[in-house]
């Protein structure tokens, strides 16, 4: 009778540990079968909701999931432990991977800290509020206390850096430039204006220019959803960075197949501004119209919604990207869609960049925000990301992110780290390069493939 209920218990234990195995399968892959009539989140982007960084997503069912092992754990008694950053070498020409001008990381320069800021900007990003009360009070409120209690649920190796840091700039162009990748895309404000959380971020470009030029890198300019964004303003904004910074040798532009080099614009959140607006400014008959001007370009606008690609063609812009890293959360992020969006692209004469990601997870500043969590599974996630993206046949791949921390959508190196109260997570057991080593693979392996279906777009180096 002991055996028989033994045997009982381990069949049982057995059994639950398998659904339980698959059930955080098909969490973490989600989801190459969801429906998009009306998707999970999308009441929260900013067409209804105040925009709050770049995820600004609730949700409408007040029952929360945990999150797995991709969540802070709390009120830990342990020794605060932290590892020590590897010493920083300088590459070895001989042995860099060749740069990928095709191959586009988003990047952003709004943090700071009280060495070179005067205090920390974006680290101490507060907790944001459910926007139902009674889901609300289920969560702590309040800011981030750094330097060891950050906005993020991972942990910098360059620690609670600023961004005005030129040590921390030179380190970031390095690693791109290690990990294969030729062009970062620059969140940018307009001078004087910046995020709800952070601080003007214009007067960083021009060394944020030659850093990347040391490193043979381009930049080119992710535009924000700046207060009042329309048509006239776009027009002046565009003037003042072509004008400014068009100069620089490491500004980035795109050679087209008619011949013409011209700069790349991300407009992240476009679909805000209604398509009669965009079109004064990206179509030829356009009353603000930029074309065939000195400050002409090619103009990427975000695809959220399927419904968004007709908005997209009367606006006049020139391609798509989808940005998100979690699979399922939009239309535009979700894998199985990207070879109907490069069908639709190619038919109507446009440049289709899939946005792929190491992961997602954002439950530090938005602890309720657990449905759009994407487990790295040690990379795994990343490698089915950039595999779809490469199926796809794209003209350009974008990465979501390089530093985007308050996401964790970062591939920029992390540490473990242990405080008295939370429980970092990191890239163990793979070293803290890992997600550069895996861009570094798929970038050579995305010039190789791209060689053989594409040669019309070219870009300048």
């Amino acid at each position: 009778m002991a055996k028989f209920r033994r045997r009982t218990c381990i069949i049982l234990s057995l059994f639950i540990l398998f659904i339980f195995s698959l059930m955080m399968g098909l969490k973490l892959l989600r989801p190459n079968t969801a429906t998009f009539g009306a998707p999970f989140g999308l009441d929260l982007l900013p067409e209804l909701h105040q925009r709050t960084n770049h995820l600004g997503k609730n949700f409408d069912s007040p029952k929360i999931d945990r999150i797995n092992s991709e969540t802070n754990s709390k009120n830990l008694k342990s020794v605060e432990i932290t590892m020590k950053p590897s010493k920083a070498s300088e590459l070895n020409p001989e042995e860099l991977p060749p740069l990928n001008y095709y191959l586009h990381v988003f990047y952003y320069s709004w943090y700071g800290n009280p060495q070179f800021d005067g205090k920390y900007i974006h680290w101490n990003h507060p907790v944001l509020e459910h926007w139902d009360p009674r889901i609300a009070k289920n969560y702590p409120q309040g800011r981030h206390n750094p330097p060891d209690d950050i906005g993020s649920s991972f942990y910098p190796e360059l620690g609670s850096y600023s961004s005005r840091d030129p040590s921390v700039i030179e380190t970031h162009m390095r690693q791109m430039r290690s990990a294969s990748i030729g062009v970062l895309a620059l969140s940018w404000y307009p001078p004087d204006s910046s995020d709800e959380n952070g601080e003007p971020t214009d007067n960083l470009v021009p060394t944020i220019l030659d850093k990347a030029h040391k490193y043979n890198l381009k930049v080119t300019f992710h535009i924000e959803p700046y207060s009042n964004r329309d048509d006239q303003n776009m027009y002046k904004n565009v003037k003042y960075i072509i004008d400014k910074y068009g100069n620089h040798p490491a500004f980035y532009r795109y050679k087209t197949r008619t011949g013409n080099a011209l700069p790349v614009f991300y407009v992240y959140d476009s679909y805000i501004t209604k398509p009669e607006k965009w079109a004064n400014l990206l179509t030829t008959s356009g009353s603000q119209s930029i074309r065939n001007s000195p400050y002409d370009g090619l103009f990427i606008a975000l695809l959220v919604e399927e419904k968004h690609k007709h908005d997209i063609l009367q606006s006049g812009f020139d391609g798509i990207y989808t940005y998100f890293a979690t699979n399922g959360f939009t239309y535009g992020s979700s894998h199985q869609n990207w070879a109907s969006l490069k069908f639709f692209c190619d038919k109507h004469n446009l440049i289709f960049i899939p946005s792929v990601g190491p992961g997602y997870i954002d439950t530090s500043i938005r602890p309720w925000n657990t449905q759009n969590t994407r487990n790295r599974i040690n990379g795994k996630y990343y490698e089915i990301a950039l595999s779809a993206a490469l199926q796809a046949h794209p003209s350009l791949i974008s990465i979501t992110s390089f530093n985007e921390w308050h996401e964790g959508t970062q591939i920029e190196k992390a540490v473990p780290k242990r405080t008295s109260n939370t429980v970092y997570l990191d890239y163990r057991p793979h070293k803290p390069g890992l997600y550069l080593e895996l861009t570094r693979k798929w970038s050579e392996k995305f010039i190789k493939e791209r060689a053989t279906y594409t040669v019309d777009h070219l870009p300048i180096s």
